[in-house]
Formats: C-alpha cells, sequence, structure tokens
C-alpha cells in the first residue's frame, strides 16, 4: 500500500471512530446518548489505536499534519513527505466526517439541536476567547507530539522457541506503538480537553468542518468559520514547539 493512501484510510478511520462516539454521545436516540465525556475521550483514544493499526506498518500512521510538520521539523522524518502527508490526511478528515454522517444519518434527520449536529464534524470552545483558546491548542498538541518524539524507533519483539525445538519464531508487537500513542491521547483528552474540545489535528477538525459545510444536513447551523483557523494553527505551532524543544535539549 502506497504511504499516501495509508494516511488517507488512517485519517478516514480515525474521524469515521472519532466523530462516530461523539454523535453517539451527543445525538438524539442513539444507544451512547448522554454518555459523557470518559466516553468521548476514550472513543478518540481508542479511534487513534485502530488507525495505527490499521496502517501503522505502512506509513507510520501520523494521522494528523501537526504530527508530520512536527516530526520533519526534529529531523525525524523527510520534509519532501509532508505535502503529501498533509493532502491525504485532509482529504481523509473530509470522507471520515461524512461517513459519520451517512453511518448516523436518521439520528442527524431527529436531532434538532444545530450545535450538537455540528459538535460531530469539527470541535468548538465551551468559552471563546480566541487568544486563550489558541494557547490551549498550542499546549496540547506541544504534550502530544514531544511524547511521540520520546516513543523508541522500533517495537519490541518476543523471541518464541518453536514446538520442535528448531527455528525461532519472532511474534511483533507492533501495535504496542498504538497504545502508547492511543494512552497519550486519551490522557490529552481527560485533562486538557475541556477548554476546546482538544482538535490537536488540523486534518481531524477542518476536514470534517469542510464536510459539515458541503454535506445536506437537516437543521444544520452555519460552519463556524471565524473560529476554524485556531485547531490548525495551534496544533502546528505545538507541533513545531515540540520538535524545537526535542531538538534544543541535550539527549
Amino acid at each position: 500500500m502506497d504511504v499516501y493512501l495509508a494516511e488517507f484510510l488512517g485519517t478516514t478511520i480515525l474521524l469515521l471512530m472519532g466523530n462516530g462516539v461523539v454523535a453517539n454521545v451527543v445525538l438524539d436516540k442513539t444507544k451512547g446518548r448522554d454518555g459523557g465525556w470518559i466516553v468521548v475521550s476514550a472513543g478518540w483514544a481508542l479511534a487513534v489505536y485502530t488507525a495505527v493499526l490499521c496502517v501503522g506498518h505502512v506509513s507510520g500512521a501520523h494521522i494528523n499534519p501537526a504530527v508530520s510538520i512536527g516530526l520533519a521539523a526534529a529531523g525525524v522524518f523527510e520534509w519532501r513527505l509532508v505535502p503529501g502527508y498533509v493532502t491525504a490526511q485532509m482529504l481523509g478528515g473530509i470522507v471520515g466526517g461524512a461517513l459519520v454522517f451517512v453511518f448516523y444519518k436518521s439520528h442527524y434527520a431527529v436531532t434538532k439541536d444545530a450545535d450538537a449536529k455540528l459538535a460531530t464534524f469539527c470541535t468548538a470552545p465551551n468559552l471563546r476567547a480566541l487568544p486563550l483558546n489558541l494557547f490551549c491548542e498550542v499546549v496540547a498538541t506541544f504534550v502530544l507530539v514531544y511524547a511521540v518524539l520520546q516513543l523508541p524507533d522500533s517495537d519490541p519483539t518476543f523471541t518464541l522457541a518453536s514446538e520442535g525445538g528448531g527455528d525461532k519464531i519472532q511474534v511483533g508487537l507492533g501495535s504496542i506503538g498504538g497504545v502508547r500513542v492511543a494512552l497519550i491521547v486519551f490522557a490529552i483528552g481527560l485533562s486538557l480537553g475541556g477548554t476546546t474540545g482538544y482538535a490537536i489535528n488540523p486534518a481531524r477538525d477542518l476536514g470534517p468542518r469542510i464536510a459539515h459545510a458541503i454535506l445536506p444536513i437537516p437543521g444544520k447551523r452555519d460552519s463556524d468559520w471565524s473560529y476554524a483557523a485556531i485547531p490548525v494553527l495551534g496544533p502546528v505551532i505545538g507541533g513545531l514547539a515540540a520538535a524545537a524543544l526535542f531538538v534544543g535539549l541535550p539527549s
């Protein structure tokens, strides 16, 4: 599988499941209605794990422009790949957001709250103060990217003896990397998600916001473009700050 296709697929899966858990919690007549913040945070973390498990072996499963840019700035990813990765991630964000609408279409139809419908696509602050909202996205994404930069390059393996006592069998634990990233995202959601909804990913926010703008969602409101720059700029700045600290601190 091509690395760009992998990033597109991984980001699509991320948004399908991540925005899917939001839809399950906030839309009317769903099984998960009013499940609460813990459900949303856990759902997003497991969405990250699933996406990493599916495509991590192909592209590294950045599934986030802030991660791709941050890793490139830190010198552990090639800048020439960044435009293709970001484009694939953005397209995956749009498609993933659209798939959530199709999946929960009957629930969008019976939900009257237009703000709730928008929340299933993109983030918004509970208290709108743009400089502080930007700061929150910068800090939360800094934590994500800096933590990702601390992960070891190679995945651990167990070596098992075969039943006949002959050749060794290598059992990979590549998915363990996905577990660690998922736990980081879960921690960010629980601790730092209460102000802006922790986009920490331009593709996670802008892609579905575009989908919200173009889809025939019944009773929808505007797509809140006055806020849209915050969850794009904040994560990029946070990723670059994490890279700067990673490069600047002695190992």
